[in-house]
């Protein structure tokens, strides 16, 4: 028996209800944990490893597998805390860390370059661009955002350049010929730079263990047991590396909650989750539904939400936590009234019922809401901490760093070079470099060795000579030696030799933006000293590939004493005693066209159960009876969701007057009372403004008749007859 097995720490089980327990300690085979919202899934997890080792598998033998940086490090120091140390052996990561130690180590046989860059979204969209310009493809009508979403969708799916090309050719489709040609120009700047995107880290991963049958068998033969965590989030890639795995063993355990499943935008597929069952066979189901986070009266309205979907499996989540305290349905006259209401219970909350305001978080459903949300934080001078702005990782002066550190890792990084040649100012102008880019293209090689090369210099200004020389003096030097300097030494020799320090200092005496881009660098350092404590592999390569893989959740700062503002999406796995749920609207939440399309419909309806479950102690929901969208006033119906919770929202009175009716003021006259009385729901209509629809709800009579309609645009309104203009078709 070794040192490290002799320290293994008796785990006590007493603290596990019946189904963790048979969880936990489930023997050999495919296991599905249905681990409900706040049902200790990560306890469950950490006590299964725990439990391996205590059996005498050994450390290595077990990989486990989540989805965020911080999710991951939570589960290691929870194995470590429980087991006495004696899990440090095991790997535990998110999957694209996985995936981007397993190329590092294995690549290179395989003909990857070991130190390659880990392109970012914003890398990715400098790439797209430089793609659409040579394409000659218009920026305006081809926006970068959609081919960085849509390659990333196709690596997701397995589908690489060349297959999605043969693909796209044969379609006879204008857009995805386009999209080919742009994945088909976009991979082949990657791999001249020697970078790799997120997708890329997933796809080449399984491309490389399908390519290589002895590598396959070695990590097979090496992984014995699988955990992995949040599967409801997988995509097809994260699948098949997951069932590429497990498929010598078969001691595969997925925990998750198709009922939490909310990322299909981006790639994940819930069948995964829904369909384990058939990939396996004597799969083992367990189901985690005593929740510990929120009181039943919390728990009975999200069941009654969530039940409505289709495509789930069965689970009813209770507590023991009983309260007396309601659910708040509010609605309020619009979005600024909706703000002013949160801001006041809020205060109401800390002035007279001892909350902290970090107890305290408001969710919505688009980024667009936060900012009324802000003003009347800081009109009531609430503090409050915004989630999923601008990630300090992505701030200008940051990624000017950063550029720097990519570039000495890999000279080949153009991306990163075209962004700190000139910055600091060296007299480097855009036809400076666009000339130097043309020659490196002409002879695929990287812009750094165009440059190194020096036959363009003649051609250029002094000035810019004088700038080329100083830039690759200084990049020459720190690669020679960026074995031997620290990360944080690195890149203080970068801010002071570059002169960014001087001059962020001289702007700071004057503007304190400059100041705070300062205090963010100062914060850098911070950072790269904390890697340096903290990480066994100290060296510049292991450094930025951390940062290039962490996430804005897990670069928030925890610590600050505020309300949590951010959207739904980012509250998942989450909780906070109070919570408010902002913006339940028709049109808003659900979301546009997904009030039409019943998977659109089910995943916006898991999403408001996520938002609902994170509430411990009380939950708050709001919503507006207009809200101005690009400077025009919507009016919207509550949403559905209200209803199916079963809570009670009671329209404003006063809620639709002459003033506020849409084109009252066009209308020549109203109409009569016997053409109002032949309404009915199901009833196809015309309005002049907003175009065909249906008529969904009645309500009022006489003239205060009033008429919700779903129009074929997507827009849904709640109109007053008297008024509205009409048309029954």
């Amino acid at each position: 028996m070794t040192t490290m097995e002799n320290t293994m720490t008796t785990l006590d089980y007493s603290g596990l209800n019946g189904p963790q327990k048979e969880a936990v300690s489930y023997g050999e085979g495919p296991m599905l944990i249905l681990a409900g919202a706040g049902s200790g899934k990560t306890r469950v997890i950490t006590y299964r490893i725990g439990h391996l080792l205590e059996q005498g598998v050994k450390p290595w033998n077990i990989l486990a597998v989540t989805f965020t940086n911080k999710a991951a490090s939570e589960m290691r120091e929870r194995v470590s805390n429980l087991t006495g140390g004696a899990g440090s052996g095991i790997w535990i990561s998110t999957f694209h860390s996985f995936c981007a130690q397993f190329l590092r180590v294995e690549g290179e046989a395989c003909g990857i370059a070991r130190h390659y860059t880990i392109y970012d979204d914003d890398d990715q969209k400098r790439v797209v661009r430089e793609c659409l310009r040579e394409l000659n493809l218009d920026e305006k009508k081809n926006k970068p955002s959609f081919f960085v979403n849509r390659i990333s969708r196709e690596k997701d799916n397995l589908m690489d350049a060349g297959s999605f090309f043969v693909h796209a050719s044969s379609s006879g489709d204008p857009n995805k010929e386009n999209l080919a040609a742009v994945y088909t120009l976009y991979e082949k700047k990657l791999r001249l730079a020697g970078a790799f995107d997120f997708g890329d880290l997933l796809l080449k991963t399984v491309e490389l263990l399908h390519s290589y049958p002895s590598l396959c068998q070695k990590y097979q033969g090496r992984f014995q047991y699988l955990l992995v965590d949040e599967y409801q989030d997988t995509n097809r890639a994260q699948y098949l590396l997951t069932k590429t795995l497990a498929a010598q063993h078969k001691n595969i355990c997925v925990v998750g909650d198709d009922d939490q499943a909310i990322y299909s935008w981006r790639g994940a597929d819930i069948k995964n989750i829904l369909e384990f069952e058939r990939d396996y066979a004597n799969v083992k189901v367990i189901v985690l539904e005593q929740n510990y986070r929120s009181t039943q009266a919390i728990l009975s309205a999200a069941w009654q939400l969530v039940r409505n979907n289709q495509s789930r499996k069965e689970k009813k989540l209770w507590s023991q936590r009983q309260s007396q305290e309601p659910i708040c349905v509010q609605q309020l006259p619009n979005e600024v009234s909706e703000a002013h209401w949160v801001s006041q219970k809020v205060k109401e909350l800390v002035d007279e019922q001892g909350a902290e305001y970090a107890e305290c978080s408001v969710f919505y459903r688009t980024n667009a809401q936060s900012r009324v949300l802000e003003d009347a934080f800081r009109q009531q001078e609430i503090p409050y901490l915004l989630i999923g702005n601008v990630r300090f990782y992505e701030r200008a002066e940051v990624k000017d760093l950063l550029a720097y550190l990519k570039l000495i890792a890999n000279p080949k990084d153009d991306i990163s070079l075209k962004r700190i040649i000139n910055t600091p100012v060296r007299g480097i102008g855009k036809s400076t470099l666009e000339t130097i880019g043309y020659y490196a293209q002409n002879r695929s090689i990287s812009i750094y060795e165009a440059i190194k090369e020096g036959e363009l210099a003649s051609g250029f200004t002094g000035r810019a000579q004088n700038g080329l020389a100083l830039f690759s003096s200084l990049i020459d030097d720190w690669i020679r030696r960026r074995e031997e300097l620290s990360v944080s030494n690195l890149v203080r020799e970068i801010f002071s030799k570059t002169k960014m320090l001087e001059t962020m200092q001289e702007e700071a005496k004057a503007d304190l933006e400059a100041s705070a881009r300062l205090n963010n660098v100062q914060e850098l350092l911070n950072a790269c000293e904390e890697f340096e404590e903290k990480s066994e592999d100290k060296s510049l390569f292991a450094y930025l590939e951390q940062v290039s893989l962490s996430t804005g959740l897990d670069n928030a700062d925890q610590k600050k004493k505020g309300v949590t503002l951010m959207t739904v999406h980012l509250a998942k796995g989450l909780e906070f005693a109070n919570v408010f749920l902002t913006g339940l609207e028709e049109g808003l939440f659900p979301l546009g066209e997904a009030q039409f399309d019943n998977d659109e419909i089910e995943e916006e309806r898991r999403l408001a159960y996520v938002g609902m479950t994170r509430a411990k102690d009380r939950l708050f929901l709001t919503s507006s009876a207009s809200r101005r969208i690009f400077g025009q006033t919507h009016w919207n119906l509550p949403s559905r969701f209200i209803q199916e919770a079963g809570l009670i929202i009671e329209p404003l009175a006063g809620e639709f007057t002459d003033e506020d009716s849409l084109l009252s003021r066009n209308v020549s006259a109203p109409v009569l009372a016997e053409e109002r009385s032949v309404y009915c729901v199901g009833q196809r209509v015309e309005h002049p403004l907003f175009g065909r629809g249906k008529v969904t709800l009645i309500s009022g009579s006489g003239d205060h008749l009033k008429v919700s309609v779903s129009f074929d645009s997507g827009v849904w309104k709640k109109l007053l007859i008297k008024y509205a203009p009409l048309k029954r078709i």
